[in-house]
């Protein structure tokens, strides 16, 4: 039976619960390695070799649906689904949900071909053979995409860089396993969940690497803990018994991470009340992220079970277990480092629960701006790409723009950046800014991407010094121009030329589907996955076709009303790629670029222009210059040639266009 959580406890209610049973440990000594990496400084660049995730899943348990299905549905307008299957955590699902139908799904879980969202447990209830949906969905709710945290070729952790706690969970994400003391209080840390696979082994479909033991146990060595990793245990009751029972034996306290949740593989609670009195005495914490938090005594030791998801894990660690180590071991706790700063943008936090929400810090001329990170509790780089966090108090449904917030600091200050970029990414972009930071000792380049329209908007509000924009106009056309005109900003900007890209089809190598044209595209045995609304690539895709459905004397709505998978959505071109690769689809919508990283093949359907916007008054910012030099140089136009097919450098990069002459 399924255990819905009921009764939330705040994290000082939980605290409060467990002074009782701290106590004091005498420490002796004793000799105690990725760990050993910790507060050492990166020799090299690393780029990620894999999306992650490497599949699209499920952020909730629910089910699995097309989200057009759900349209208006509410507690008296409901739709009622057949149910095609059952997906759990670590399973390749083989079958496809089509319209009308439903697939009960498991947090962590592979998404089906065909769903495009999944709609909470909550809001459904099964009826036979099917299930009635309770509330509407849009596409991609509940569902992290493939490359939705991390994608494959993206500078992950650059040379000359510290490394933190936050840095080795980036890079055991990725599945990279290489890089005399006081004894310390023995800290037992146990993975649960199927879908779990070791460092340094293949990655097959629907695993994951196993993050949170390496980023709890860098966590307990900033603490002078001796972590005691014990594996990764399977969602099997039996299995998770005999491994506590032998953390409880080694250790002076246990950390699970995983298995927390209301799921029915979500076991370690019912494990805890079975081990011994008083058993489990906080599950859920009143707390976004973190909610699943499980707290036991057993024997008088303390358990507690973290939340699986990286970001879920390292908060709770902050706000529960470190209190109690500092505790334990008569540690003198040190304030938070804290900053004022104002919301830059609207940002939608909480549901009504207190919330740890990770943001960037931007230094303006009026002092501090944030903008939230972007990314689910299941993204580990949203805390390796942070400056600090908000902490959002329970009842607060938004952070309104330009509403002022404390932002506690994940490092001991904070370190402005000497570079800030927003707008729309591109791999493109990341080769120049590793060239900048080979030629720039101890640079810092914050990039935060929010898309073409909301780089336009940063710099409207002087938060960036450059925005990196590819929006076509319908009307005219042409490519960005138009839209600085939109925004008003003629006057305090100018465009910078840029590089073309390859916009196209992506399909298998040999295209066994024999795809040529958009119109192939309307047959019945063709998939395709599109990019998500807003992008400069939907928005060329839409326009093209636009011009097809005129050719054919239909409308538009009529035209992809045919195109089988037009609802269906990713974020970003890595996991449009990977989709093609795993032959979820047969037709992806996106860069060459991307398809060239998965070797796949690539039928160009237009070109675009990916420009930058630089505000005048940085003109003469020593780092823009910099900037600018390297964008038109030799080295970065050999650099593209090398790494990035797709991507076309032509005589006009480089060229400054003033549009208020």
């Amino acid at each position: 039976m399924q255990k819905i959580f009921k009764n939330l406890v705040s994290v000082e209610e939980a605290l409060d619960l467990l002074k009782p049973y701290i106590k004091n440990y005498k420490l002796g000594f004793e000799e105690v390695n990725l760990l050993n990496s910790l507060s050492r400084v990166m020799a090299e660049d690393v780029f990620s070799d894999i999306d992650v995730p490497s599949f699209d899943r499920a952020v909730m348990d629910g089910f699995a649906v097309r989200a057009i299905d759900t349209y208006g549905c509410d507690e008296e307008n409901f739709a009622d689904l057949e149910i095609v299957g059952s997906i759990k955590a670590g399973e390749n699902p083989t079958f496809e949900v089509n319209r009308g139908e439903a697939c009960e799904i498991s947090t962590g879980s592979p998404l089906p071909t065909g769903a495009n969202a999944v709609v909470m447990v909550e809001y459904t209830t099964r009826v036979g053979n099917k299930v009635r949906i309770r509330r509407a969905v849009v596409p991609g709710e509940n569902v992290m995409s493939a490359g939705g945290d991390i994608r494959a070729g993206e500078l992950v952790l650059r040379e000359g860089q510290r490394i933190t706690p936050r840095e080795i969970g980036v890079l055991a994400a990725i599945g990279k396993s290489k890089i005399k003391v006081y004894k310390r209080l023995k800290v037992g840390i146990i993975s649960t969940g199927q879908e779990l696979e070791s460092l340094g082994k293949p990655l097959n479909y629907g695993k994951i690497y196993d993050i949170n033991s390496y980023t709890l146990a860098s966590s307990l060595i900033e603490l002078g803990c001796e972590p005691l990793f014990l594996g990764v245990v399977k969602d099997d009751e039996g299995e998770m018994k005999e491994k506590l029972k032998e953390a409880l034996k080694l250790c002076d306290i246990v950390l699970t991470s995983g298995s927390t949740s209301a799921g029915k593989g979500d076991l370690i609670y019912k494990v805890l009340d079975s081990l011994g009195e008083p058993g489990v005495i906080v599950h859920g914490l009143s707390v976004k992220p973190g909610k699943p938090t499980v707290i036991a005594i057993v024997n008088e030791k303390i358990v507690i079970g973290l939340p699986g998801y990286p970001t879920s894990a390292l908060m709770i660690f902050h706000l529960i277990v470190r209190p109690v180590i500092l505790s334990l071991t008569n540690q003198e706790d040190l304030p938070l480092i804290s900053i004022r700063a104002k919301v830059a943008k609207r940002i939608d936090c909480g549901k009504g629960r207190r919330e740890l929400l990770p943001v960037h810090i931007i230094n303006t001329s009026k002092g501090y701006s944030v903008y939230e990170v972007g990314l689910s509790s299941g993204a580990i780089s949203a805390l390796a790409l942070a400056d600090g966090y908000v902490d959002v108090p329970q009842g607060t449904h938004y952070l309104d723009e330009g509403e002022e917030v404390q932002v506690n600091l994940f490092g001991s200050r904070l370190k402005v950046a000497d570079l800030v970029f927003i707008g729309s990414h591109d791999l493109g972009l990341d080769q120049l800014i590793l060239l900048l930071y080979k030629k720039i000792p101890n640079l810092m380049v914050k990039v935060i991407n929010i898309g073409s329209l909301g780089g336009l908007m940063a710099i409207k509000k002087k938060e960036a010094d450059i925005a990196g924009i590819h929006l076509i106009d319908e009307e005219t056309q042409s490519y960005n121009v138009p839209y600085i005109k939109k925004y008003s900003l003629t006057e305090d900007v100018l465009l910078v030329r840029g590089y073309i890209r390859e916009q196209g089809l992506i399909v298998q190598r040999g295209n066994p589907k024999n795809i040529n044209t958009l119109e192939d595209l309307l047959r019945k045995d063709v998939r395709i996955l599109n990019r998500n609304k807003g992008s400069g690539t939907r928005i060329l895709f839409d326009l093209k076709l636009k011009e097809l459905a005129e050719k054919k004397g239909i409308s538009f709505d009529e035209l992809v009303s045919k195109l089988n998978g037009y609802d269906l959505e990713a974020k970003a071109h890595t996991p449009i790629a990977l989709a093609v690769k795993d032959g979820k689809v047969d037709v992806g919508i996106g860069i060459k670029t991307a398809a060239s990283l998965y070797n796949l093949d690539f039928i160009p359907i237009a070109e675009e222009l990916y420009d930058f916007i630089i505000l005048k008054e940085r003109l003469d910012k020593g780092i823009v210059k910099d900037f600018l030099s390297l964008l038109k140089s030799g080295e970065f136009r050999k650099k593209i040639e090398e790494t990035l097919p797709g991507i076309r450098i032509d005589k006009s990069i480089g060229e400054i266009i003033d549009l208020s002459s």
